[in-house]
């Protein structure tokens, strides 16, 4: 016979199965009396569909079916920039910082420029749908991009944006992707709980002169965003 643990469990998956993403769930009393368990019996298997990705804690505002995930899709499709389809859902940007700094050894070397010149350090969170979905903390030679404002960055396509104000067409990327969690000053900007899963994607692009035009570190909601890639096979594959 399946333990109560389970059999509320199954009953959540079920729910969650038939439910609209970001859907909320009955209180643990509820649930409880529903089933016929003790509330901490419920709520562990709650804890236990939480730490699954299943359902979502909001703090002062109950637990809820996982929304929806933005998908992005990286190809080789050379027609996009970057080869990189845009994500979906509406994206927007609210800018937390913006400073300029001198860059130092390790950014000079980054950018092949001189120890005293000048980086601007940006940190946005992104959005999809007015929901907190990622922070990005990007760096730029300030000589590439005299003038630019918070403002630029919280609206429109930004290699757009460098390509018609600034003449910056970028041209290739490094990227890597690794797990990571959340610490108490990205939990409160994402909105999510401390040490919560993210995703951490670090990038170096480079123009179609060869220079690195941009760094970037983000990291972003893993129980929101999913990356899927299309990947192509020869006689050389293992």
């Amino acid at each position: 016979m399946p333990a109560k643990r389970d059999l509320v469990r199954a009953h959540l998956l079920d729910f969650a199965d038939g439910a609209e993403p970001g859907s909320a769930i009955v209180s643990e009393r509820e649930l409880a009396a529903q089933l016929d368990v003790s509330r901490p019996t419920v709520r562990a298997a709650i804890e236990d569909l939480v730490a699954d990705g299943h359902l979502v804690r909001r703090p002062g505002r109950g637990t809820f079916t996982s929304p929806r995930k933005v998908v992005q899709q990286l190809s080789a499709d050379a027609s996009s920039p970057l080869g990189v389809p845009p994500a979906e859902g509406a994206w927007s940007s609210r800018v937390v910082a913006l400073r300029v700094r001198q860059a130092g050894a390790v950014r000079a070397a980054r950018f092949a420029m001189g120890v005293g010149d000048e980086v601007v350090h940006v940190t946005r969170v992104r959005l999809v749908d007015a929901e907190p979905i990622a922070i990005e903390r990007l760096e730029l030679p300030r000589a590439l991009v005299p003038g630019l404002s918070a403002a630029d960055l919280e609206a429109g396509n930004f290699y757009q944006l460098l390509r018609e104000r600034y003449g910056v067409v970028v041209r290739d990327a490094v990227q890597t992707l690794e797990p990571t969690v959340a610490n108490p000053h990205e939990a409160e900007l994402l909105d999510v709980a401390v040490y919560s899963p993210l995703l951490r994607i670090e990038r170096t692009t480079a123009d179609v002169a060869g220079r690195t035009v941009e760094f970037t570190q983000s990291v972003y909601r893993s129980d929101r965003y999913r990356i899927t890639s299309r990947l192509r096979f020869d006689h050389s594959s293992g």
